[in-house]
Order: structure tokens, then sequence, then C-alpha cells
């Protein structure tokens, strides 16, 4: 018999107070406004530990949402991710009370040199004992850029070619810095590192500079689990040339699935097997012991969603409830000297009053699931064997209910069909938890033309978009 296809779980998270639930830290009993104490992360890694969940995907911006109404208003208003704290700092206060669960954290390419960073995320993987991953983004704000010193943001392709010059430099460090021999630790001979296994990189590329060697010596994974969320042309083919597991999605399960096949295609373009790539995508849950009580539950959360902090979260380009609601959208962005294509996602005919209310009732889409656990289990085997989705990145609509909902009520009911394995005896790192292989990168990725100090003078090709 074919053994079921296991699910991956992620807690999607974020070192802020409203997330991507809008005006729902405002629930009765909710935590969220706890993310600046320790004790928040420490409570939710032991919760996400003793749940059986694989790890924690935390979300980050280095720029403020200030595009709806002129001005970051809004946001700061609804806490939408500001205040915000780096993600990378609470992974240390989580690893050291839990030893199963990995963390993936998000952090950009187009603005921090990478040095610094390779030297981060080895000191994380060293940390947690291998069980970091990174998701590449390339930051989209404006707001960002102009932090970073740019008068705007970056063109999209552009980011790219960015981000591929920077994930060779990291490469070199993380691979091709130290031999896996190189920590002798010899007390009687007084020699920590052998200095002949340990090199420079000498990268000299059209964006950095860096000539090593790598500070930290190597961690158990060496490079993190790779991670990118994408769905662009570009993202496609940068996905395909450096990640391993995909945070997409799509309006319907078709669209996940050609989203999907672009990339293993893509993989395929760069000498990888794109078979052994992955797919999570963010899904909403909202579970209950019985049909009514998830019913009510859900309700609510509709309730209280805000459809400002929505609408500023999304740099809507006019301002929707300052509209009379009998207006078009055509109607409105004319008012606003604005073509249908600055919001090419609404129908211009339809009424300001029913986008509103589709924003706060509608807008779950294809992986959402409100039920009893056998109902929402039933939903998730679906995604799993009809859409092809690997994971899941769980949307929180409180804390910590969702999560404890989540565990309690919903991984037994996968643990019983098979879709959900028990924790191991011994701790793994991520990528052996993920993938089922070893701690390292497989042959056939980039980086490993690195290893052992080979090739760093003659760097990858360039990707070019566009």
């Amino acid at each position: 018999m074919t053994e079921k296809k296991k699910l991956i779980v992620n807690l999607f998270e974020m070192n802020t107070v409203s997330h991507i639930t809008h005006g729902l830290w405002t629930l009765p009993g909710n935590n969220r406004h706890r993310f600046e104490e320790i004790e928040y992360w420490i409570e939710l890694a032991q919760l996400l530990e003793d749940g059986g969940f694989h790890g924690v995907f935390l979300a980050d911006v280095v720029g403020a949402y200030d595009t709806f109404r002129g001005g970051p208003e809004t946001a700061i208003r609804e806490g939408l991710q500001i205040p915000s704290n780096d993600p990378l700092l609470v992974i240390p206060a989580m690893a050291a009370v839990t030893k199963h669960l990995g963390f993936g954290v998000t952090f950009s390419t187009s603005y921090e040199p990478p040095f610094s960073f390779a030297r981060r995320m080895s000191t994380l993987d060293h940390l947690t004992r291998g069980r970091v991953g990174w998701n590449i983004v390339t930051s989209y704000l404006p707001n960002a850029a102009r932090n970073f010193g740019l008068e705007d943001e970056i063109p999209h392709d552009r980011r790219y070619e960015i981000a591929d010059e920077f994930l060779d430099v990291v490469y070199k460090l993380w691979e091709g810095s130290w031999d896996d021999d190189a920590v002798v630790a010899d007390r009687e001979g007084g020699v920590y590192a052998d200095p002949a296994k340990v090199r420079y990189v000498d990268h000299v590329g059209e964006n950095f500079r860096v000539a090593g060697p790598h500070l930290a010596s190597p961690s158990r994974q060496r490079t993190p689990v790779l991670y990118q969320a994408t769905g662009s042309p570009a993202g496609i083919e940068f996905a395909g040339r450096h990640a391993e597991l995909v945070f997409t999605g799509g309006r319907s399960a078709e669209d996940f699935r050609q989203n999907a096949q672009r990339m293993r295609d893509a993989a395929g373009r760069h000498g990888r097997d794109g078979g052994a790539l992955k797919f999570i995508v963010q899904a909403g849950v909202v579970v209950a012991r019985t049909e009514e009580e998830a019913a009510d539950r859900w309700r609510l959360y509709q309730e209280r969603t805000s459809v400002a902090g929505i609408l500023a979260h999304s740099g809507f380009p006019i301002d929707l409830p300052a509209l009379p609601r009998e207006l078009t959208i055509g109607e409105a962005l004319t008012q606003a000297g604005l073509p249908a294509s600055a919001v090419p996602y609404l129908d211009p005919g339809a009424t300001v009053g029913v986008v509103l209310e589709s924003l706060r009732t509608q807008r779950e889409g294809r992986y959402f699931v409100a039920g009893t656990p056998s109902v929402v289990v039933d939903e998730i085997e679906r995604w799993l064997d009809e859409d092809g989705v690997d994971g899941i990145n769980l949307r929180q609509y409180h804390s910590f209910d969702t999560a404890r909902d989540f565990a309690e009520l919903v991984v037994p009911e996968l643990r019983r069909r098979g879709r959900l394995d028990e924790r191991p005896d011994a701790p793994l790192t991520l990528r052996e938890t993920l993938f089922g292989a070893g701690p390292r990168l497989p042959e056939s990725h980039p980086a490993a033309r690195y290893r052992g100090g080979a090739n760093l003078d003659v760097p990858l090709a360039p990707l070019r978009f566009g």
C-alpha cells in the first residue's frame, strides 16, 4: 500500500502586534500585545513543541505601510506590523526550551550586506543545533527603501539580481570557507583550528566585495534550509536555482498547481531535481469540538476584522470607507484619477459597499476550513492529495488559541490518519525533518559547488530577468 503523504505544519508568526489577522489582537484573551515579552515566545515555543508542530515561520518587513490614506497613520493606529521587532532575536529563547521545533526566519537581501548576515545565521544554526531556515525575501515596501537611504524601492527584477549575488556570497562563506575537519580543538598542541583548512573567499561582484574568511565554523547544516515566498516570473526563476521549500499559493487549486510546476521546471533548468522542491501555503483553520462552536468562533473573527487594516496592508490606492457605499469601484477610481489597472483584482462594476463587506467576510480563499476535527482533516487531505500541497503556514487568528486548538484537536486526527508522524526520539536538523535525508544541501544545489574551497574564483553565472 502506498504510504500517505505527510503534512508539514508551521505556525505563521511575526514579532509584532498585528501580523495578517487585522484587528484580531483585540479579541478577549489574545496574547498578541505580549509580543515584546520573552515569556510570550517561550510559552509559544513550548506549546508548538508539545503540540507536534514542525516549526514556526517568522515573517518580517523593514518598512511601514504608508501608502493607504497617504501615510502610516492607519498602520500605526492598528498595530499593523508596527511596532515590530527583529525576528532573529527571539529564536535562541525559543530554541532553549525545545529540542525539535524548527525556525524559518525572514531576512531581506536588498539592503544589508551578506557577510554579517551569514555570520548571524551560522550562529543561529549552532545555537539551535541545526534547526534554522531562512525565508529569502527582497522587500517590496517603498518605505523600506527610504529607510536604507534610497529615493524609492529598487525595481522588482533588479532586486532578484541583487539577491542572486547575495546568495552566491553566502554560499561561499557557508560551504567553501571552512573544511568540515578544520576545527581540531587540540588542547595539548594549543591548536583550535587548522589554518590550512580555512580560507578567504575573495568574492568580487557587481554588488558585493567580500574577502572572508567566514567568522563562524561549520554548523550542522552549514547552509540553513532555504525558503522562499514567491509567485512572480523572476521569483520563480530565482526559486528554481535556490529554494528548497517555497511558500506560495493561488486563488484555486489549479493556480497553485501551475505555480508549483513552473518552479519545478525552473529547478530543472538549473540542474536540480524539481520533484524535490516542497510547497507550503498559508492556511486558515478554525476548529472546535462542534460545528456550531466553530461557526460561532469564525463569526466572531469576521466581526472583529479591521477592514481599514486590510486596506492599509494591501496599500490600497483609495480610501474606500470614506466613499458612498453605492459608488462603483470604477467610478471611485475615475474620481481619484486612477486607471482600472490600479486594482486589477476587483470588478469595476462592484459597489464600494459590496467590496468592503467581502474584504471582511470572503478573503480566506482556497486554503481555509472551519469545522470539527474530522471536517478540518478531510479538507487538509484534499489539499495534500488533490492540490499537491506539502505543508501549511497556519494563520493565527488568536494567540495562543489557534495553535492550541490545532494541537489538541487537529494533530491527533492527522496522526490517526497517517498524515503526521510522532516526534522522533533523537532531535533532527530542520533539513532532516523536512526532507528525510541528511543535514546538508544535496550535491545538485548550486551552493555545493564551493565545498572544499572549490570554484571560489568562478562565481555562479548571474541570473538576468526582464
